[in-house]
């Protein structure tokens, strides 16, 4: 399609079944990881063989506004701007509230949240320019309805949920749409945690009986991006109908 696609937290997971979605629909990929940098040069060597299209890597913290300043002017020089931007870096916090440090709050805050808002705040005068542009945020149903134990990243997916929204509003005007996606339980590292039993006694919970795949999310993040002009913000939850 020819588009420049930025997705963030690509080296593994949903950014990583994402990448190569968009890259197989022929998109050239900006893709971004903080620590995993040998996972995200395999993957960009990989998606350059398989699809022939251009693949920049960048390796830095999300959350680091000055970091993502770098970033898009490097994008702005050699590609332009940004087409469609997938806002997916993130990381888990489990345990009590109680036990949580004010610096394992602002990591996880800045990581899940304040990056979302320095990529769109940087992306968006492009898309204004051009009059068209699609931002998808990748969030979590318990954004929608909370997790006991997980009261941070439920805070900063709840908050990606509001701003997908307000967002939408303030941007429809220009043409460029603004969606989330609420994953239930997808089968990824986050998820590693549980052992088989858990892993079975939670499938059982879900109505579709399995947990969802990166390919799953991957391929609504498509759709989201070449579909509907008149859809935005919505938070589309993807669970199997477990929520």
């Amino acid at each position: 399609m020819n588009r420049t696609v930025l997705i963030t937290g690509a080296s593994r997971g949903i950014g990583r079944a994402i990448a190569a979605e968009f890259a197989k629909a022929g998109d050239r990929l900006v893709i971004t990881c903080s620590k995993t940098e040998p996972e995200l040069l395999a993957l960009a060597e990989e998606l350059k063989s398989t699809f022939h299209t251009q693949v920049l890597t960048s390796i830095g913290d999300m959350g680091d506004y000055a970091y993502v300043e770098q970033l898009f002017a490097r994008i702005d020089a050699e590609l332009d701007g940004v087409d469609v931007l997938v806002n997916n870096a993130g990381i888990s916090y489990v345990g009590l509230l109680t036990d949580m440090s004010i610096a394992d709050w602002n990591h996880i805050v800045n990581t899940n949240l304040t990056s979302v808002f320095s990529a769109c705040k940087l992306a968006i005068p492009y898309m204004v320019h051009q009059k068209c542009g699609k931002i998808i945020n990748i969030s979590s149903v318990w954004g929608n309805v909370g997790a006991s134990c997980e009261v941070a990243y439920s805070a900063c997916k709840g908050g990606i949920n509001s701003f997908t929204k307000a967002l939408a509003k303030e941007l429809a005007p220009s043409n460029i749409q603004v969606n989330a996606i609420a994953c239930g339980c997808i089968d990824t590292r986050m998820n590693a945690c549980f052992s088989e039993e858990e892993r079975a006694a939670l499938a059982e919970e879900i109505p579709a009986g399995r947990f969802g795949t990166p390919e799953d999310v991957a391929a609504l993040a498509l759709q989201l991006a070449t579909g509907n002009e008149y859809l935005t913000g919505q938070i589309i939850t993807l669970d199997g109908g477990w929520i």
